[in-house]
Parts: C-alpha cells; structure tokens; sequence
C-alpha cells in the first residue's frame, strides 16, 4: 500500500502553511481534497529512526506509537515466540518505574497504552490527552529501552502466554491460518507462529530476549508515528530526546526474515470428531505490500466478498457465491482475503460449513468463482467492489488510532505514506482488464494450499482441488 509521492506530499505540505489553499490551487501544486485533508509530514534522525505524523489541531487526542519492522518472522525455530512475549514484558516495570508505577502514571493520565506482535510488525502505542504526548513519549522509550526483563516476571509471563495460548487454540479461524501459514510457507521463518511453540515459552530466557531487542530494536527499523493532537515539530524534537541514543543499524543474524519464502502448494487435514463442523482454507500465493497489482488484488478479494448465513440476504448479495452457496446450504459462512507480506501473500477464501457430505460441493463452486474472475467478471461487478472497497478504506481510518496504525504499516513497509484520495485513484484505475489479467496470473492453474480441521472425512482429494484451478480457462 505504498507509492514514492511523499515527498511530494510533504513539499505540498510546507506550502499550504505559507500560501494557503486558493494560491495552492491556481498554482496546480495540489488538488482541493489534497488542500483540505491533513497531509503527513516525515522527518529521519542520524540513527535512521523515522518520525511521521498527521496532525489534526481540531482534536484534544493523540495516538503516538513506535512501528517496529520485527516480528515472528525475525525469530529463529530456537527463539520462535521471543517478539510476542517481549510484548508482554516490556509492561512489566523498567529500571525507573516498577509495573506498578507504570500502570499508575498511565492510569492517572487517563491514557491507554498497548500493544500487539504481527509476524513481520511488533507496536506500541499509547493514546492520550495533547498535553500528555510528551509524557507518553517518555513512556514508550522507556519500555522499549530499559525493562528489566527479571527472572521472577519472565517465569510469572511464562504462565500468561500458555493460558493465551489454549485460548488462541480455541478460535478456529486463528487455528487454521496457523495451519494455513505452516504449510504454505514450510521451512521459512513465516510459517511460524506468533506466540511460538509451548516448549519456546516454557524455555526461552532473558538471555534469549535481550538478544531479540539488540537484534532488531535499532533507528533503521523503527517509526515513531503520532497523529491527532500533535505537532509535527515537537515530535521530532522528543523523538530525538528519548530515541537518539539507539544503535543506527540492526543486525540480521540467524533468521531466514531477508529470504524471500517459497509457496509449497499443500494440504493439511485435522481430523476431529468431536466438531460438527468443517473450516476450510484455500490459498494461493499472493501480492507483497509494494506488487503493483496490490490493489486489483484488494479488488478481487472485494468482489468474491464475504458471507454468513445468520445474516440472511444470499439471494440478493453482491457475492455471486453466496446466491450459490445460500440456497443449497452448502456453507454456514465464508470471508475472502488478503493477507500482504513485505516479498509475499496470501490470497483465499475461509469457509465454514456443517454440510459435510457436500464439502466436495462447496470447494468445486469457490474455486468455479475464482475461475470466474478471468473469465467473464462483469463491469458492474468491478465497479461495485471499487466502491465497497473505497468505503472499507474511509471506515477503516476513523479515529486517531486507526491513522497511526495506517502510517505506521505504510511508512514500514514502503518508507512513503499514500493519501486516502491517492489509494481511491488507484482504485478508480483499475479497469475489468486488469482483473481478468491478474486473475489469469495469480489464480489460474497455481499450486494451493489447503487447510481443513474438524469434519474433514468429506474434503475432496487434494489433487481433485489442484485440478480445479486450471477448469474453465478461456
């Protein structure tokens, strides 16, 4: 979700301030929606540590966070699980504030300080009153650079994480991407998975985790974003307060995270009989962040679309496969999707389905849509998911957190941020040719990874699943 218009942008950005918008526009400097919207401002420090913001000066709130390009992926099988639970320790006390003091400075701010690991992203982030972001700052510096990682806390932690694992292990849907990921990406530090397995959490030391942060924490891999109730300026200047003794360079050193992973087409089958239903996926390999056919690959994803029994409507959805599927009763629920590496992805469909005797059904008419898509996809079709797509981006951006999160992701994996009127223009673009063509590359005749858990005694024969990409080509 990336292109090289920043500096654009912020060249655009500095004269606004200068000129305001009717000068901008008689000039031909910027459009007026360019003028009107907030504009993202990038600075970079002598350690490479980025700065980017997005300032709304109408609001009293800030989300500031640091954006770091490490995740699972950076882990070895040795350390599988060390990002994810650094996460978790880095709220357990610094050498100045004890987990008490720190949950006390947060609460009596009124703040909220988070944070999550993603297989190629770990975030903190806090969200605070404006007068509070420079005390946030402080926070999140702190935690990132001086937890003391004790004894006591790793061996306390280790208990948390296996309880949050036995309650990941009971969400299907997180069950089969895991499974998902495993065998698409077999061998590669991108089919493990996050919380890593229960021997790493039992195992893994404060050696092991003070590794990982000298590893991986450094300027060049960073982002520390705010948006809201900030100023660009301000934030430059605590970020190099706070931030400017960090080493400038990380060190690459036993991942396989700077390897681009092969996709093994697969098949993994979780026989339980104790479920009465069957959770499918299917996947081929997709587009990274920064592939050019990125978005028709959003759009592909927006016109198999998504669909749930509960909620009725089959016969009149814009997925064609739901006026499918609904009426034979063939699934309970299915959700297309799109998942973007920095070198690869992962694009498919998730299905659940209690009709187990006609899961070969069920499989036969997904995969006859995917064929569909370079086949005869319609005009009104392209146009259609063109505009559900543009409103999921619009939705997608409400509230201070949800643009840091969009900055954050967009300034790691491209180092520009693209506007909102930027990614709908590209969308506009993409014509019914374009979709056919990537349908043609991406999903014709490709190897697929197959995942099924529960009911799976119906599942058809892999290579019956593999010979169906290839029907229907025209």
């Amino acid at each position: 979700m990336a292109s090289k218009l920043f500096s654009a942008s912020s060249l655009r950005a500095s004269k606004v301030a200068r000129q305001g918008p009717s000068t901008l526009l008689r000039q031909g400097f910027a459009t007026a929606s360019e003028v009107l919207q907030p504009q993202t401002k990038v600075s970079r420090l002598a350690n490479g540590l980025t700065i980017a913001t997005e300032a709304n000066p109408a609001l009293q709130t800030a989300t500031v966070g640091m954006w770091i390009n490490a995740g699972s992926r950076a882990e070895t099988a040795a350390n599988n699980g060390a990002a994810h639970f650094l996460e978790h320790m880095s709220f357990k006390g610094t050498a100045k504030r004890s987990q008490r003091d720190l949950e006390m400075t947060i609460e009596n701010m009124g703040a909220h300080l988070n944070a999550y690991t993603s297989r190629e992203q770990t975030v903190y982030f806090a969200k605070a009153f404006r007068s509070d972001v420079p005390a946030s700052v402080e926070i999140l510096s702190d935690i990132l650079q001086n937890s003391t990682l004790s004894e006591d806390a790793i061996e306390r932690e280790r208990d948390v994480i296996n309880r949050e694992q036995q309650e990941v292990d009971k969400v299907m849907e997180e069950v089969v991407f895991d499974h998902l990921h495993a065998t698409a990406f077999q061998t590669h530090s991108l089919g493990r998975t996050i919380l890593g397995p229960k021997e790493n959490i039992n195992t893994l030391s404060r050696t092991d985790l003070k590794n990982y942060i000298s590893t991986n924490y450094a300027g060049d891999r960073m982002v520390l974003v705010g948006s809201g109730a900030v100023e660009h300026e301000k934030l430059v200047e605590l970020a190099e307060k706070h931030f400017g003794q960090l080493k400038a360079n990380s060190i690459v050193e036993g991942s396989d995270s700077q390897v681009a992973p092969s996709f093994t087409g697969s098949e993994v089958l979780i026989r339980n009989d104790d479920m009465d239903t069957t959770h499918i996926a299917l996947a081929v390999e997709g587009v990274s962040w920064s592939d050019p056919d990125y978005f028709t690959a959003l759009l592909m994803q927006a016109i198999i679309g998504n669909w749930d029994r509960s909620l009725g409507a089959a016969a009149n959805g814009s997925s064609r496969l739901s006026q499918i599927v609904g009426p034979r009763q063939l699934a309970n629920s299915y959700m297309s999707f799109n998942t973007s590496y920095s070198d690869t992805g992962l694009w498919g469909l998730y299905l659940t389905s209690q009709s187990r005797t006609h899961l070969d059904d069920l499989v036969y008419f997904a995969l006859k849509e995917w064929s569909r898509l370079y086949v005869s996809v319609s005009e009104s079709e392209v146009t259609r998911a063109k505009q559900q797509l543009k409103a999921a981006l619009v939705f997608g951006l409400d509230g201070t957190t949800a643009v840091a999160e969009d900055i954050g992701r967009q300034m790691l994996t491209s180092g520009n941020r693209m506007l909102p009127s930027e990614i709908a223009a590209k969308i506009d673009a993409i014509t019914v040719s374009d979709v056919r063509r990537v349908a043609g590359e991406k999903l014709w005749d490709r190897e697929v990874a197959v995942v099924g858990v529960g009911a799976v005694e119906g599942m058809p024969d892999f290579n019956r699943i593999r010979g169906w990409t290839s029907w229907n080509r025209v």
